[in-house]
């Protein structure tokens, strides 16, 4: 971290220790954290150094340490998906610390130049079990089995992503399409366009990206509500351009300090929500499922040697 006048930089929700403050509120104000407004982010940065004058203090006493309202406070602890400040106060400290030895540090951020390769193997693999802890925590039942709904009424079902995303949504498409369902999954952002203009209220797009702000994605997800199709979002950040149009979001928590970095480990989180889908979406008419599935698994037994 380089210093400024001799001094340290002020950490913010973005690199700040996990240390003490508990791991779910941690993961929910990563998440939240770059779509805050300067006063929510004071109030978060605050949240983040003096987790334990949360835990002790009401909201007023909190908000002038914090030199923000009490209004402040109040959408912070909505914007965490708490009930109410007494609930923030009673979880943000006490669960779920950082391990020992970690600093705080999420995702790769923890890999320096002397690591060994098996330091590597470690390190990454670790990120990515976090990732899917993290996830799951986060996952929003509701919302999830409101999804399954949407995809098992939907006449068709649009996958779109881009970059390493992209793969993501071809390996659900290709999934989903092994049980009967009629997906569809296009490689070039034209003919995503093409496939969501034809979309109607009957269809549903499942768009995945991390960020929600990718571009082509957007253009995609806007055709296809334009067309009144249902749209399901499966994102690291719950608001974006992307979570306005969606009309379900399921949230993944994978941090690092490079959002934009093609990194797989953010990627692992969104293939299990889509194989937990699938597996959801199976189960609700096994039998079916069951004919299916032995008549795709038999013609693709055919291309085995």
């Amino acid at each position: 971290m380089k210093k400024e006048n001799g001094k340290a930089p002020k950490k913010t929700g973005e690199d700040v220790s996990a240390k003490h403050i508990a791991r779910e509120t941690f993961v929910r104000l990563q998440s939240v954290y770059p779509s805050l407004k300067t006063a929510e982010k004071k109030a978060a940065d605050f949240m983040l150094a003096n987790p334990e004058k949360i835990a002790e203090n009401n909201i007023t006493e909190a908000a002038a340490m914090a030199g923000c309202s009490e209004a402040t406070l109040f959408r912070i602890t909505k914007r965490l998906n708490y009930g109410s400040y007494p609930e923030l106060r009673s979880s943000i400290v006490g669960r779920k610390e950082a391990e020992p030895g970690s600093g705080g540090d999420l995702l790769y951020a923890g890999l320096t130049a002397d690591d060994s390769d098996g330091d590597v193997v470690r390190k990454v693999f670790m990120a990515s079990v976090r990732a899917i802890e993290d996830s799951l925590d986060m996952l929003d039942m509701e919302s999830y089995l409101g999804a399954v709904e949407i995809i098992r009424r939907a006449r068709k079902v649009l996958w779109v992503g881009s970059g390493d995303a992209l793969a993501v949504a071809l390996s659900g498409c290709f999934k989903f399409a092994r049980a009967g369902i009629d997906a569809r999954c296009m490689y070039d952002f034209d003919s995503q366009l093409v496939q969501a203009s034809q979309l109607s209220e009957n269809d549903a797009v499942i768009a995945i990206s991390h960020s929600g702000r990718t571009g082509t994605i957007h253009s995609a997800v806007k055709e296809a509500k334009l067309r009144k199709a249902r749209i399901i979002a499966i994102t690291n950040v719950p608001v974006s351009p992307l979570t306005k149009q969606a009309d379900i979001v399921l949230l993944t928590a994978s941090f690092m300090q490079n959002t934009m970095g093609e990194i797989m480990t953010k990627r692992i989180p969104e293939l299990c929500i889509i194989e937990s889908l699938y597996i959801s979406l199976v189960k609700r008419n096994p039998a079916l499922a069951s004919e299916i599935l032995k008549r795709t698994d038999g013609a693709i037994r055919a291309n085995k040697l």
